[in-house]
């Protein structure tokens, strides 16, 4: 078992081409986010289990004896991945949230008592812990907050438990290493392939206008029912757009040409405008891309649509003045800007005795 502080940080991720067309059978290609989730467990021997996430104020603690005399049996599901309806209410009790407790708050708390339970009760006494998870990831943005989040505790679990190794055991005095190192994900029909991408430049606004995804999926297939010989075509030409997209990422390497990156352009414009001719646009967002279109960028949404993020594509040898200019513009129109990139590491364990100087600052912000 272990026994000193471990730290893991694991991206966040945007859709770059393919929404609302992968829930018809076609391309979906995502890419890591250079915005993390981060997670600090340390061992301790007070008998508690502690779980703190101060981005949404929750602060969780548990008796390991009371959770070692649960009957665990509940989570026995042999080959099934999505706990039970069951197997869920049976955490609410373990829990013990309030009838009151907020959605966000009901399903962190679940996922991480999923995972501990699941993964620490092979050992011969659960253990005891504190585990603090913060992100630079706005939750319900659809930038894989969540996601990033159970890869987190999945994997600071599972080392903890010695289920996988320690890449930094044995006087390892690398500060990080990572899984999934620039990656990208290819979603067709409900299958990932994993591809490497380059690592890409981006604005990342967040047009902070909320969306019903469920209600934008179900408006793209009404329109498809209604209008077949239009909107299918629509959704062919976007699951075209993905694979040009995954072809010129693969192409690009360490040294892209600047006319890659104007095929780039080129895609993220088409595939805007027809999101737009599916429903899923938003007034705000065609906000965003005139804003950036003003100073020569190329902009569209990611993610389900209907207000949301939108990212718009840095080309090599943008002056940095102008990056804010572009930042600053955005902010004015009431939205949040941040300036970061995609092709980002995957999960990464990081040495406490070498961080480097952003897993620091999070520390430090704590």
């Amino acid at each position: 078992m272990l026994s000193e502080v471990l730290l893991v940080s694991a991206p966040g991720k945007v859709i770059l081409h393919g929404e609302h067309a992968v829930v018809h059978g076609k391309v979906a290609l995502a890419v890591s986010l250079n915005l993390r989730t981060f997670l600090r467990l340390q061992p301790h021997s007070n008998g508690k289990v502690d779980l703190s996430l101060p981005n949404i104020g929750i602060k969780r603690a548990w008796d390991v004896a009371r959770l070692q005399s649960l009957d665990a049996s509940f989570l026995e599901q042999g080959d099934v991945t999505t706990p039970t309806s069951e197997q869920v209410e049976k955490l609410k009790e373990v829990a013990g949230l309030p009838d009151d407790c907020a959605v966000t708050e009901r399903l962190a708390v679940l996922a991480f008592l999923y995972l501990y339970l699941s993964i620490c009760r092979k050992q011969r006494a659960l253990p005891s812990l504190d585990i603090v998870v913060w992100s630079e990831l706005p939750p319900g943005a659809g930038l894989g907050s969540s996601a990033a989040y159970s890869v987190c505790l999945a994997a600071a679990l599972l080392t903890v438990c010695e289920e996988i190794p320690n890449p930094l055991k044995d006087g390892d005095c690398c500060p990080s290493r990572t899984a999934g190192q620039g990656r990208g994900e290819r979603c067709h029909s409900g299958h990932f392939n994993m591809r490497k991408s380059p690592a890409l430049q981006i604005l990342l606004t967040n047009t902070k206008v909320p969306r019903n995804t469920r209600a934008l999926v179900a408006g793209v297939r009404n329109r498809l029912l209604k209008f077949p010989e239009i909107v299918a075509p629509l959704l062919t030409s976007i699951d075209a757009i993905s694979l040009e997209c995954e072809r010129v990422l693969g192409e690009m390497g360490e040294a892209p040409a600047p006319e890659q990156y104007v095929v780039l352009e080129e895609l993220i414009d088409m595939n805007q405008h027809h999101l737009n001719a599916l429903g899923v646009g938003h007034a705000s967002l065609d906000q965003l891309c005139q804003v950036t279109r003003a100073r020569g960028l190329h902009s569209k949404l990611t993610g389900a649509g209907g207000g949301g993020c939108g990212i718009t594509l840095l080309k090599p040898g943008l002056e940095q003045p102008e990056v804010e200019a572009t930042k600053q513009a955005l902010t004015s129109c009431g939205f949040d800007c941040l300036e970061t990139s995609i092709g980002a590491p995957g999960v990464s364990i990081h040495s406490a005795t070498s961080l480097d100087s952003r897993v620091q600052q999070a520390l430090d912000g704590l």
